[in-house]
């Protein structure tokens, strides 16, 4: 018996869960209600609260990275025009460079060929002052010789009019020209 009566227990308590009373669903809608209410009054505020703070920080935190996103590609535009600009400022330091080797390059082969020229035309003057010199040393030498000559073949002294005469004649009869044209 008492098995029966555990099932009538059973049997009735699960009827009144699947066929509920009118008081019943009175007393749930009113739970319902005040749990709604109390839902209402205290947490939906503060899950709302909750969840707008999140979502203010989940678009804050967009925006932040957006702002550092914008700002990097910013500063790597700034960067690769500046990369650009020392390069351009390479680039023209190299060509001033070379420009400068070059016109120093071209001064001093100017130099040295002035240089050069001045030197073949001190030695071209002092070749010609040697080899007039050389002249006058041969003038004068033969000038003495012939007056020597003179001497010895006349057997008298000659005076200084007849001295000239006769060493102007001998120099006259040579040509000291060939002489200076053979230095070329």
């Amino acid at each position: 018996m008492l098995v029966i009566a555990q099932t009538t227990t059973t049997d009735e308590s699960s009827n009144f869960l699947v066929s509920p009373d009118v008081g019943l669903m009175i007393w749930t809608v009113i739970a319902f209600l005040v749990a709604l209410f109390i839902l209402r009054k205290y947490a939906w505020p503060a899950i709302t609260d909750a969840l707008d703070k999140r979502q203010r920080a989940i678009e804050e935190s967009i925006e932040t990275a957006e702002r550092a996103r914008s700002e990097a590609a910013g500063l790597l535009e700034e960067y690769r025009e500046r990369l650009k600009e020392a390069r351009s400022q390479a680039d023209e330091i190299v060509a001033r460079a070379r420009k400068a080797g070059e016109v120093h390059e071209r001064e001093t082969l100017e130099e040295a060929r002035a240089r050069r020229d001045e030197l073949l035309e001190q030695t071209r003057r002092d070749i010609e002052a040697e080899t007039r010199r050389a002249i006058q040393e041969i003038r004068n030498e033969v000038a003495d010789l012939t007056i020597l000559a003179t001497e010895k073949v006349t057997r008298k002294t000659l005076d200084d009019a007849d001295q000239r005469r006769l060493v102007e004649e001998a120099l006259g009869d040579l040509d000291f020209s060939q002489l200076g044209e053979r230095r070329n």
